[in-house]
Parts: structure tokens; C-alpha cells; sequence
């Protein structure tokens, strides 16, 4: 699988690593990478689909589903959007309900072994129904909106949907 990414991945220390779960929760949170590793307890197989037009079948992860940590923050009421960022300049926006489909997770394993760096380690959102460009690596915080936003690549005239089977690219 190729490796593509904007900027060079960030330096990490384990020991002060955190990622922020905030926005319209009702329990906002912060996890080590500890917390995130011991709730990494999902496997799936899925396509990979980057935005540039290759795919790559059946590509391993594990992690903890996002729907489950949204869960015990209880999204409020007015929660329309997810924005997920790297903490530096990448950031990407899914809908509330396109992320918490089953299959989007918050990935810390990649074919059984550590996320290594260059695919997004320590921690990588992989969407699995959208283009590569949602799958934030490195990814830093999550902040749930009662608004819309353009991220990164929406921003530059890309598709905010970025569903592979309609083929939206650009916007």
C-alpha cells in the first residue's frame, strides 16, 4: 500500500501522547495511547480507496470503533459533524452518522503490528467507505459540531463526501 501524506509525520513521545474527544459531548475526554490500546479490541478487512484512483483490497486493522467512544461521551442533541485533526495543519470533517458507522476506527495496529509512522502512527481514523483523504493520520484530536466544516482537502475543491463507489473527488 502506498504511502502519501501531507507534511512529515509529527514527532511522537509516548509518554505524552494524548488524544481530545471534545465539542458537543456531554463528557468530553482525553485518552493516553494506553487507554486507546487496551480499547483496540475490533478487527476488519477492508478496501482502501485513495483519492489519487488506486485501491488496495483487504487491508488489516485494529482499534477501538469511534461509535463507542462517542457513545460514552453522549453526543448533545445538536451534533451534525466530526472533525478530526493531526493537531498541526491536516484536519477532515465526516457527518455525525457517517462516523459512527461500525467500521470507521480509531486504528493503532496495521496487519497485527504497531500503526507504524509513516501510515499515521500512533493513531490513524480509517473510514473505510470514503476516500484515503477522511482516514486522518496522526491523528491528534476529535471535535464533534453543531455546524458544517471544510476540511483540509474540501477546502482546496475536493468532494465533502468522498464516497468511492460514486466516485467523488472533486466537488
Amino acid at each position: 500500500m502506498p504511502i502519501q501524506h501531507v507534511g512529515d509525520p509529527p514527532p511522537f513521545d509516548a509518554s505524552t501522547w494524548s488524544l481530545a474527544l471534545s465539542g458537543e459531548l456531554d463528557r468530553p475526554r482525553t485518552f493516553s495511547l494506553d487507554e486507546l490500546t487496551a480499547l483496540s479490541t475490533v478487527d476488519i478487512e477492508a478496501d482502501f480507496h485513495a483519492g489519487s484512483g488506486w485501491s488496495v483490497r483487504k487491508v488489516h486493522w485494529r482499534g477501538a470503533r469511534l461509535a463507542d467512544l462517542i457513545a460514552t461521551a453522549i453526543a448533545r442533541p445538536g451534533a451534525r459533524t466530526v472533525r478530526f485533526s493531526d493537531g498541526v495543519r491536516y484536519d477532515a470533517t465526516l457527518s455525525l452518522p457517517a462516523s459512527i458507522e461500525p467500521d470507521v476506527l480509531l486504528a493503532t495496529s496495521f496487519y497485527g503490528e504497531p500503526l507504524p509512522g509513516g501510515r499515521g502512527g500512533p493513531l490513524r481514523l480509517v473510514v473505510p467507505a470514503r476516500y484515503g483523504w477522511k482516514s486522518v493520520k496522526w491523528l491528534r484530536s476529535i471535535e464533534v459540531l453543531a455546524d458544517e466544516r471544510l476540511g483540509f482537502w474540501e477546502r482546496r475543491g475536493f468532494h465533502p463526501l468522498a464516497d468511492p463507489w460514486k466516485q467523488e473527488r472533486l466537488a
